[in-house]
């Protein structure tokens, strides 16, 4: 089977071809095209085919990462969205949690009051009401007021519409008439109903959510269906898919009616690609260190596994999305990160990019602010004869008199001593990152290996790793194309819950077997669609659980069947387990409260192979050295210019151990290994850096 993954990140789309026949793997790596990012990725799938000499039509699977709903979200440029909503309940948008972001300021902007999802003119109350706690219907649904409220909507330019109604995660009724009568007067309306996107309790939340919805759907639906569409005229049969927030794939169809499930697509592929490059390499505790042009994405996998966040720490931006996310930080620290004196005197990187367009200065594309590429450059970190494989010059000498120019008279500064400063800002952003997703969570640094890899990852990746402790670098064979990797290293996965409220002292087993036997049937309706073989399914089921009067729930894996004798035990058990493992105690005499049940269908897919590379002796082969360069690393505090040996990690082998400085370069990123470190090569090509 030939697969193919597309990775469409701030500066670069990465792309990676393996056919599974003959372990044969194809990389390419191509400008990404902001004005429409399909561009750059049909380009590149076209590229990527003839480099391997194969048809479009014999790629049969495709996967894809994209920034694109997050983007919507972040810019504040998404459809003009209108609401139905429960009368009385129309302003729970704008009130929110109330939660201020400083809690002692009062001259505060609330993101989400100034920017809102919905504006409050297309907000519109409807009467129905349907009451807890078992979803009986108190007033009827007043379907004229629906047919109104839709065509008032209609009229007022709005682009897509969210029904939201008090309860209906309990009873959808409403919801669902609701639905009909908006596709009755309004058939090509984008829609989105909450008991679909998200059926449980907490309203705003909820809410929030659905509005996000719809308020990023119309133009994340254009965009698969149009690079759909585009596929198929260039022969492309393979059925497209996209990454998700949970951690696998969905179809383009998935996608198209949940594109909230979207948010931090890109991501999550990188955390995967980490995650399956350091299992490989024999090592469970992984931190992913994904640095590309625009950002930084930081996860933590202990032994292995991806962790999740907590359904009221799931935030996009400034808004609420209670959608199953992975647990990862992303900060505003790139490649494309603008170096900069602010009105105060104070030395700042970021986190505003240069981007893909015009990019750093050395590009030589129009740009004219000093970024961290511009500091590498400058440093001769960066050979500007053959980077991206020398399909790309580079112009150190633009990045020379931007620095001069922009930082070393307010800061009194050499260029050097500003560009090395630049890049300890930047790795201080990321160190206090790292720090906040491990230490601050339970874990120890000093554990795990640091996993860095992104088009930048691995120039920076031994000091991140010098000041945490960390005691190993590992650097994947190709670093900046890993997530891209990870999209073809994942399974299919849907995620399907429902809220069910109940104390465990006092089961309704009944209901919860019927729960899940009901989520199982949605998710293997999914499963069928995509034409996964029943062997080849895997449903996972999930129970959120609390103590009694608390009001955070904790995910609990289900690993006994509800027809079981000891099943309430068990659970009550696990999760006195997991409240241990998060919070350091358990309190085994407090009553525990079920209060929503989950199932995650997989559909797996053929496991992702490498090959190995020849073994050699400790030094590295003559040709693998193919040049000498000054590069200036710290010394005390200091710039100091070293003559550092230059390799081509194409040609190094098994078992070749480098020592510091020195600098290793391949087509897709340049390995900066300080003084003091010492770079090994494992049989599967991952560079092993520790310091001697």
């Amino acid at each position: 089977m030939i697969r193919l993954g597309v990775d469409v990140g701030g500066t670069f789309t990465d792309l990676v071809l393996i056919d599974d026949a003959s372990g044969a793997i194809n990389l390419n790596k191509v400008p990404t095209t902001p004005e429409d990012p399909s561009i750059g990725v049909i380009d590149g799938a076209m590229e990527i085919c003839d480099m391997a000499g194969v048809a479009p039509s014999d790629v049969r699977q495709f996967f894809h990462g994209t920034t694109i709903a997050t983007n919507i979200v972040l810019e504040h440029n998404g459809a003009r969205a209108g609401m139905l909503t429960t009368e009385g309940y129309r302003d729970i948008l704008h009130i929110a949690r109330h939660k201020r972001p400083y809690n002692f300021s009062i001259q505060q902007d609330l993101p989400w009051q100034r920017h809102p999802l919905v504006r409050r003119r297309y907000r519109l109350p409807v009467s129905e009401r349907i009451i807890a706690p078992d979803g009986e219907i108190h007033k009827p649904l007043d379907e004229q007021a629906v047919r109104d409220s839709v065509r008032k909507l209609k009229e007022s330019g709005v682009e897509a519409v969210a029904v939201c109604f008090m309860f209906s995660f309990l009873n959808p009724e409403h919801e669902k008439r609701a639905g009909e009568i908006i596709r009755e007067e309004w058939p090509d309306v984008y829609m989105s109903l909450s008991h679909e996107v998200i059926p449980q309790y907490r309203e705003y939340e909820r809410f929030s959510t659905t509005c996000l919805n719809s308020y990023v759907g119309p133009k994340t639906a254009s965009y698969v269906r149009n690079l759909d569409l585009k596929l198929k005229e260039r022969a492309f049969r393979a059925e497209l898919h996209l990454m998700q927030t949970n951690g696998g794939v969905a179809t383009a169809q998935g996608a198209v009616e949940r594109p909230v499930t979207l948010l931090m697509s890109g991501p999550v592929a990188g955390l995967i690609g980490g995650i399956w490059a350091s299992k490989l390499a024999g090592y469970d505790n992984a931190i992913t260190l994904d640095v590309g042009g625009t950002s930084a994405d930081i996860g933590v996998a202990p032994e292995g596994r991806m962790t999740m966040k907590h359904l009221l720490d799931t935030k996009i931006g400034d808004y609420q999305a209670m959608v199953p996310m992975v647990d990862i930080d992303t900060i505003g620290a790139g490649g494309g990160s603008i170096a900069y004196v602010d009105k105060g005197g104070v030395f700042r990187v970021g986190p505003k990019s240069a981007g893909a367009v015009p990019g750093p200065c050395c590009y030589d594309r129009g740009g004219t602010l000093a970024t961290s590429t511009d500091c590498q450059a400058v440093l001769g970190r960066l050979n500007p004869d053959n980077f991206l494989g020398g399909r790309m010059g580079l112009r150190s000498d633009l990045s020379r008199k931007a620095i001069q120019d922009q930082l070393c008279g307010p800061l009194g500064m050499s260029v050097e001593e500003a560009a090395l400063g630049a890049i300890k800002i930047l790795n201080h952003s990321m160190i206090q990152s790292i720090e906040m997703n491990s230490v601050r969570k339970g874990y120890d640094p000093r554990e795990f290996a640091l996993v860095a890899f992104g088009g930048a990852g691995p120039l920076q990746a031994c000091e991140l790793a010098q000041e945490l402790a960390i005691p190993l670098v590992l650097i994947p064979p190709s670093p900046g194309l890993t997530s891209a990797l990870g999209l073809l290293a994942t399974d299919l996965s849907y995620d399907f819950s429902r809220t069910q409220i109940q104390l465990l002292s006092k089961p309704d087993i009944d209901r919860i077997a019927t729960d899940f036997r009901d989520l199982e049937a949605l998710a293997a309706e999914r499963l069928e669609a995509d034409d996964i073989a029943p062997e080849d399914r895997i449903f996972l089921r999930v129970a959120e659980c609390r103590y009694q009067g608390q009001g955070y729930e904790l995910r609990v894996d289900v690993t006994t069947d509800p027809s079981a004798p000891d099943f309430i035990e068990k659970l009550i058990e696990a999760f006195h387990k997991s409240h241990d493992r998060e919070y350091g105690r358990h309190f085994t005499d407090k009553d525990v409260e079920l209060v929503n049940v989950r199932v995650v269908g997989i559909g797996k897919i053929p496991a992702l192979k490498t090959g190995e590379l020849a073994s050699g002796s400790e030094a590295p082969d003559s040709d693998a050295l193919t040049s000498t360069r000054d590069v200036i690393f710290e010394d005390n505090g200091k710039p100091r210019t070293m003559s550092t040996p230059i390799y081509d990690r194409t040609r190094l082998k098994c078992n070749n151990r480098i020592a510091g400085p020195t600098i290793i370069e391949q087509a897709d990123t340049t390995t900066v290994v300080p003084p003091g470190f010492v770079a090994e090569v494992d049989r599967f090509g991952n560079l092993l850096v520790k310091l001697q």
